[in-house]
């Protein structure tokens, strides 16, 4: 228990050690670890991976088939992202920018971003964010 407080303190504290992503390479550690035992079953789960009901579906949904888009409907929905964004290119701008003034200084962001959707598609919010708060890379 109090390896986890010792290991913080060499990082210079919480705010340290939230510069190196110490505490995000945590959560995902622990993370796999938990779906690892998980699936192996060294981690019985009622319901999920022991004792299951004995009409369960597991195996009709392994056998499922995946579907794929076509090249058509995959050129569609790009066509029609860029036509909503030709739509809205005069008030994406504006919209974006309060996102990232909102995000910037700490205030509501989602009820920013549940104006920011009506005219801006997920990748010009997405970018938007990025420029304020960086993206996420995880050291390997």
């Amino acid at each position: 228990m109090y390896r986890e407080f010792e290991a913080l303190s060499e990082r210079g504290g919480v705010l340290g050690a939230m510069e190196t992503m110490y505490q995000r390479g945590k959560i995902q550690e622990e993370s796999l670890y938990y779906e690892t035992r998980k699936h192996d079953g060294s981690l019985p789960i009622v319901g999920v991976n022991t004792f299951l009901a004995p009409g369960d579906a597991r195996d009709e949904h392994q056998g499922a088939e995946l579907i794929r888009s076509t090249e058509e409907e995959k050129q569609d929905q790009v066509a029609a992202v860029r036509a909503f964004q030709a739509r809205n290119a005069q008030r994406a701008p504006v919209a974006l920018a309060k996102l990232q003034q909102c995000a910037a200084g700490g205030g509501n962001v989602f009820a920013e971003l549940m104006e920011c959707v009506k005219v801006c598609s997920l990748g010009q919010i997405s970018r938007a964010l990025y420029q304020v708060g960086g993206q996420y890379r995880r050291n390997m």
